[in-house]
């Protein structure tokens, strides 16, 4: 997915996992392996204490090298398998299409602040939603101080 940022076209990485739920995300200024080894590594730094079994990707080349790197630097375990399956990768296609339906119409943002707070936005709603969120009560003001905590708003 590619928003506009500033009149600039960006990359919208995204990680989930096997059930849907949002890792992190990444909005870099090109697909390349530099984006590719940063994002993989935020994603693994937010997965610390659950390390994947496998990561499916599309056929990016990118993605191949940077996980190599993550391998070579002990940051990925070796047991990690790297899939490039297209119907693999239908998950977080399928799953894209409900942020661009939130984000088409408002063509664009003007900042990387602006952009990274309102996709954040998006997704933890997203998430709330879902119920996808564990660290939340199941009630309004359960899920009003789990937004308060992710956006560091004083309650």
């Amino acid at each position: 997915m590619k928003p506009r940022v500033g009149g600039e076209w960006k990359y919208l990485f995204r990680a989930i996992d096997k059930q849907g739920r949002l890792i992190d995300f990444m909005l870099p200024d090109r697909r390349n392996t530099r984006a590719a080894y940063r994002f993989l590594g935020k994603a693994l730094h937010t997965m610390a204490h659950w390390p994947p079994h496998s990561i499916t990707t599309d056929k990016l080349g990118s993605y191949q090298k940077a996980i190599r790197r993550l391998h070579r630097e002990g940051k990925l375990s070796k047991h990690t398998r790297h899939r490039t399956s297209k119907y693999l990768n239908n998950i977080i296609e399928a799953d894209h299409g409900g942020l661009k339906r939130v984000i088409r119409p408002m063509r664009g943002f003007q900042t990387m602040r602006t952009a990274y707070a309102t996709i954040k936005g998006f997704e933890i709603m997203r998430m709330i939603r879902r119920r996808h969120c564990f660290l939340c009560k199941p009630n309004v003001e359960g899920e009003i101080q789990f937004v308060n905590k992710l956006f560091d708003i004083a309650a």
